[in-house]
């Protein structure tokens, strides 16, 4: 059966545009693009690769920015960490591509019901609103890929976090506005350098 459209992509539009190089993508790691990121036991580096991937920091920039239906996005962790207590009201499915990781989930932002260990091209899909939390607990960093079912960030709050999570983040100075931006404090670019350089951005 023929297509019913034809699109037409020089070889230099398929490289500039539709192709990511781990390579490349390694140096647009976000360090700080939740609120929870500054929180010890949850400091990571986040990556938007294919359309607007939750975020809570408006400098973001995904690198594939073309509509897909859905959204891409990684993260990498360091030993013992990963994202906090948190819920989305989207799907969001996860496939470690590097070491295992623990997720735990519950039902309420004050309860963890259930958790498993996952590895190396294991999935685990987490629908909407069940709350989430997930950690890198092997010995060394460790990669997770990420497929989200499409939305539309600063739309409204997303994560919604936990109240413990929201609290400990403020006790670094970090918040986030009814309409899910971060507010960061005034020392954020510096914040930012010293945990890019602590996560050794750009490091397989």
């Amino acid at each position: 059966m023929k297509a019913n459209k034809q699109t037409n992509v020089t070889n230099e539009e398929m490289e500039s545009n539709w192709i990511v190089r781990f390579n490349d993508m390694k140096e647009r790691g976000i360090p700080l693009m939740f609120i929870d990121s500054i929180i010890p036991g949850h400091q990571r580096v986040n990556y938007a690769v294919v359309g607007d991937t939750a975020s809570e920091n408006p400098e973001y920039n995904p690198i594939i920015t073309e509509p897909h239906g859905f959204q891409i996005g990684m993260v990498k962790a360091p030993p013992g960490n990963g994202p906090a207590y948190h819920t989305h009201d989207y799907i969001e499915a996860f496939l470690p591509l590097t070491g295992d990781w623990r997720f735990y989930w519950g039902n309420s932002p004050d309860e963890i019901e259930g958790e498993t260990v996952i590895g190396p091209w294991d999935l685990i899909s987490l629908p909407p609103n069940l709350y989430r939390g997930f950690e890198n607990i092997s010995d060394e960093d460790a990669w997770c890929f990420a497929v989200l079912e499409q939305h539309e960030a600063f739309d409204g709050r997303d994560p919604y976090w936990s109240p413990q999570v929201i609290k400990k983040a403020a006790e670094h100075g970090f918040n986030a506005d009814e309409k899910g931006k971060m507010i960061p404090p005034e020392n954020f670019k510096e914040l930012e350098k010293q945990m890019g350089e602590k996560l050794r951005m750009g490091n397989r």
